[in-house]
């Protein structure tokens, strides 16, 4: 599975590539999106506008995507980041731009309170993600397609390695 590249449409009907092959799409993706663990429970955020979702965002001026992980776990959820993986590379094609993100799993040692989590509401831990994620409204829109299900999928087969 490792090795496999899938292509779907995501909720808003844009074309997906998801690959397992180190910089598939780009050596130097300008976004970062990371699932994870802490105390064997779920580390979301809540989006303001979006709702619950896993930390990402943006890469900066300056920073690799590894530091942009590291750094958007810790401001949207006061996250400290015990052990981090890349996953993959996901590539949005939209009808007007291509994104690409770094897909990551981490696992977070422990959480700091902060007195600002950007533009989300800070961490929000899961026993599970429900089984209607891709209907239920609580739900951001970036959890709802074949990254996620993927992604998943070989963090619950253990195919990684820290």
């Amino acid at each position: 599975m490792l090795n496999q590249t899938f292509s779907f449409v995501d909720y808003y009907k844009n074309t997906v590539e998801l690959s397992f092959v180190p910089n598939a799409f780009s050596k130097n993706p300008k976004h970062v999106w990371i699932i994870c663990q802490f105390n064997n429970k779920w580390l979301l955020t809540c989006h303001e506008e979006r709702g619950f979702e896993f930390p990402g965002g943006k890469v900066e001026e300056g920073e690799t995507a590894d530091q942009a992980a590291v750094r958007e776990v810790y401001e949207e959820t006061g996250g400290i980041i015990k052990k981090i993986l890349k996953l993959g590379q996901y590539k949005v094609t939209a009808k007007h731009e291509i994104v690409i993100k770094d897909v990551y799993y981490a696992q977070i040692d422990r959480l700091e309170k902060r007195e600002h989590y950007f533009e989300t509401k800070g961490p929000t831990l899961f026993n599970d993600l429900p089984e209607n994620i891709r209907e239920n409204k609580q739900f951001s829109f970036l959890m709802k397609d074949g990254v996620l299900t993927h992604c998943l999928d070989i963090i619950k087969k253990k195919e990684l390695s820290f």
